[in-house]
């Protein structure tokens, strides 16, 4: 966009942006402009001095358009401000979804500071589609309800909803419960289908399979987070997409692979130049959050994850685990940051055009992952401005 007719400039605007210097990726305008808003919409682009009822000088500034954030947990006001600090536009749960499409839609409006938007989520839903667990998880979804303004419902309806059938296998005779459930969350808006089967372990790979060739048929895509940390995981999702033509986004390639990124974003450049429509995302920092009750931390955590008790912090009180107190807090659940990266795989990751940057920012709380408020601002202040790794308009 770059235009502003003289009628139009003369109107005048709600608010004027002036003198800053804007950046469209797009057409790949970088000049100082003048930037005239009106009814919340960008109705002009100028060269020459626009008149508004609200003008803000942006002298030394960027003027560019906001961040949609692929990957966001936090869906409430409270998280949204901080996002909205952080230049986010559009923050979206992608990877775990939820389970009621339609709930989370109505319980944002009226109360979303940025857009939203949801995927259907997997996880619950499968628990759902088990006879032995229908009506727990049905209390979970009516109890969490997906309702009012709490960043903890989408999160921590997922975790509920999951645990019950965490580690079973879903009967082949109930994939069609399971299809006509995320059919419905596609009919009531979802953007794709949500598969974070980490925290699932007991599924199997032809239910996942399966659901690969059900977001193929109807047009959905898949964000996923992978079964493991490493490459088999990758390869597992990368060749459903191939052998299925679904379009699949996965999540956090950087805690997925952990020193293996290279092999993994290989993966993913090659089937994308084979045709297959792939995409990835990193976060810019070098610790990952989750719940300490979760499957994650199932036998084995620690060859897993590469770490020990003391790379585990909880949000909290910031204290960091040992043998001693680990039991007792993966009983009892709750947040935790777990220190498992390197910054030159973060670095590397961050420095491919292919690789997008999104957040995987936490409900907003005191002690949370600084990704829930910082991911945007860190990307460019850190990597963009001080280390170069990409330019600030490609």
């Amino acid at each position: 966009l770059e235009h502003a007719p003289p009628a139009v400039a003369r109107d005048g605007f709600d608010v004027v942006i002036a003198n800053g210097r804007v950046m469209d990726p797009e057409t790949g305008l970088d000049a100082i402009r003048h930037v005239g808003i009106r009814d919340e919409t960008v109705a002009a682009i100028s060269a020459e001095p626009l008149q508004g009822e609200v003008e803000i000088d942006a002298t030394g500034l960027v003027v560019a358009p906001g961040f949609i954030d692929l990957h966001a947990h936090g869906q409430c006001s409270r998280s949204n401000e901080f996002q909205a600090m952080d230049g986010v536009t559009t923050a979206l749960e992608l990877e775990i979804g939820v389970p009621d499409v339609a709930r989370f839609l109505a319980s944002r409006e009226g109360h979303a500071v940025v857009n939203f938007g949801a995927t259907i989520g997997h996880g619950p839903l499968r628990s759902w589609a088990m006879p032995e667990h229908e009506q727990q998880v049905e209390r979970i979804v009516a109890e969490f309800g997906i309702s009012g303004d709490d960043c903890r419902d989408v999160f921590e309806a997922f975790g509920a909803g999951t645990r019950p059938g965490r580690h079973e296998a879903l009967p082949e005779a109930r994939y069609p419960v399971l299809r006509e459930r995320l059919a419905q969350g596609l009919r009531d808006g979802a953007l794709g289908i949500g598969i974070a089967h980490q925290y699932y372990p007991g599924v199997t790979h032809d239910e996942i399979f399966r659901v690969f060739q059900f977001a193929a048929e109807r047009r959905a895509p898949v964000f996923t987070h992978v079964r493991s940390m490493g490459v088999a995981a990758v390869q597992e999702v990368v060749s459903n997409a191939v052998a299925t033509g679904a379009s699949l986004h996965i999540v956090h390639l950087n805690s997925s692979s952990l020193g293996q990124y290279r092999t993994n974003l290989d993966l993913i450049l090659g089937a994308r130049a084979r045709g297959a429509d792939i995409t990835a995302e990193s976060y810019p920092y070098t610790a990952a959050s989750t719940d300490i009750g979760s499957a994650m931390f199932d036998d084995g955590w620690q060859e897993l994850l590469q770490i020990g008790y003391e790379d585990l912090q909880l949000q909290e009180t910031g204290e960091r685990l040992t043998a001693e107190t680990f039991p007792r807090h993966r009983e009892q659940g709750g947040l935790v940051i777990m220190h498992m990266m390197k910054p030159e795989w973060i670095r590397a990751l961050l420095a491919e055009p292919d690789v997008m940057v999104a957040s995987d920012g936490m409900p907003y709380a005191p002690g949370a992952h600084p990704r829930s408020a910082g991911t945007f601002a860190r990307f460019l202040g850190r990597y963009v401005r001080d280390e170069g790794v990409l330019p600030l308009l490609p």
